[in-house]
């Protein structure tokens, strides 16, 4: 009888029935809620932080004020009224240009240019999804055939950033149970991969394969993996990583080796194919290669080339490569242009490495303080004071050379310093003119003292709370 009367129900009321169901059981449940809250002690209302009260944003008005007191113009965001390479223009001027890495002058490049807009007039400019879904385009897989072909190595995965590669891979590979250990200088991409696995982490002295022995040395056997990072060329300071040592080094205690080679392919090596070449070493023997697009092949995005199973893995589970929107079809096909170039054209790589090395000579001629470098795509002028830095950055432009400082936090306070990149289309001139210039205005900021010794830090203090009141930056 009950089956019968069931049957006669129409399946509208009965999900109306349901329907009413739900709304009884959540009634009851909130009346348990309320009565719940109603018996605890009332919290006070919380006040959500202004963003002018941060300890963030004081760091930045503190620095702001300081270069106000000292009459120096902010030296960041300047705009480029074109394509910047050995030259540039700003604000209709003529200037030298030291702050772009377009080492092999790629970016203008005539085959680029023709080659991006064959890949508009195919494919638009976005990959409008992630390539897992709509995205995927032929010139994805073609870059990554070029990457793995020049690497000799089995696959590449390429990401829509360089930043994002190196967070996306180091979050995808380790997790809480493992450990990264890496060079003291490495790029900041690689600390928040770190930061995103909740691997634990260690580092040791820069270039230093000693140092990095002994931290293996003392290492627990609890750590399911072990990964050690470091850069072929290091981006601040210009010197090349003993991959040799490490190698010997990953020989005897097993762990993975990742060199990110943003600064040294182009660079580095014979035919610019980079750290490996350069040191006659076959590429299978480091795990992960990590590099950038936007510095020899003058496009955008990052790239991770190895095993094929290192690249399925990456494909398949690397958040910034799943979530993520595919590449550019122009930005790969730009790449692929620039990878190219690179190969039929290797004096382009020899005529940097020569400019690399006069532009060091001239600077340790006139006194000036190169640090590490070995005078390949990056040559730092190390000042040591911030504000000297930034000073000295806005004399060069006045004098018609465009050279960008790096102060604290980028590195330590007392290491700032202005960071020359080196391209191929520099010439001897334009190298021994500048430096001459560099060396000149330092010499005049030194002689006068000026830097942070000559701010009144007390009265920078006593502006501040104005300032963060008005919330201007």
């Amino acid at each position: 009888m009950t089956q019968d009367a069931n049957d006669d129900v129409s399946p509208g009321d009965k999900k109306s029935s349901l329907l009413e169901q739900m709304r009884r059981a959540n009634e009851s449940s909130g009346r348990n809620r309320a009565e719940r809250l109603n018996r605890q002690p009332q919290q006070p209302v919380r006040q959500a932080q202004r963003f002018e009260d941060l300890p963030e944003y004081k760091r930045v008005m503190t620095q702001k004020i300081a270069g106000e007191m000292a009459g120096i113009a902010n030296p960041f965001y300047r705009s480029h009224d074109i394509a910047a390479g050995a030259t540039t223009r700003m604000g209709g001027r003529e200037f030298i240009n030291f702050a772009s890495y377009d080492y092999l002058a790629t970016n203008t490049d005539p085959l680029v240019a023709a080659r991006a807009k064959e890949a508009i007039d195919r494919f638009g400019i976005s990959a409008s999804a992630s390539r897992l879904v709509a995205g995927e385009r032929p010139v994805h897989v073609e870059l990554e055939q070029e990457l793995a072909k020049l690497y000799g190595v089995d696959a590449a995965v390429c990401f829509v950033s360089g930043y994002l590669t190196n967070v996306a891979t180091i979050g995808c590979l380790l997790g809480p149970q493992d450990l990264v250990i890496h060079d003291e200088f490495i790029h900041n991409s690689a600390l928040a991969g770190i930061k995103l696995s909740g691997a634990a982490r260690r580092l040791f002295k820069h270039n230093d394969a000693e140092n990095l022995e002994t931290i293996l040395k003392t290492l627990s056997s609890d750590f399911r993996r072990i990964l050690v990072v470091v850069e072929g060329v290091y981006s601040m300071d210009g010197d090349v990583a003993d991959l040799p040592a490490l190698l010997e080094l990953k020989a005897r205690y097993g762990f993975w080796l990742m060199v990110d080679e943003a600064h040294a392919l182009g660079i580095l090596g014979k035919n610019g194919r980079g750290t490996f070449e350069h040191f006659g070493i076959d590429a299978r023997d480091v795990d992960i290669w990590m590099g950038t697009l936007s510095k020899t092949t003058s496009s955008c995005g990052g790239y991770i080339a190895g095993s094929s199973a290192l690249a399925d893995i990456l494909k398949a589970e690397a958040g910034g490569f799943v979530y993520s929107v595919g590449l550019a079809p122009v930005l790969a096909t730009a790449a692929i242009a620039g990878l190219q170039i690179l190969e039929s054209e290797p004096d382009r790589a020899a005529r940097l490495r020569r400019n690399g090395g006069l532009f060091l000579q001239c600077a340790r001629a006139a006194g000036l303080d190169t640090g590490l470098s070995l005078g390949f795509s990056v040559v730092p002028v190390i000042v040591g004071d911030s504000l000297r830095a930034v000073q000295l950055s806005n004399d060069l432009l006045s004098e018609g050379i465009n050279v960008l400082p790096i102060i604290h936090p980028a590195v330590p306070e007392g290491m700032a310093r202005l960071r020359f990149f080196i391209t191929c289309n520099h010439t001897e001139e334009q190298i021994r003119h500048s430096v001459a210039v560099t060396a000149r205005k330092l010499k005049d900021l030194q002689d006068r003292n000026f830097g942070l010794g000559s701010i009144d830090m007390d009265k920078v203090m006593q502006l501040l709370p104005t300032r963060q009141a008005s919330g201007k930056a």
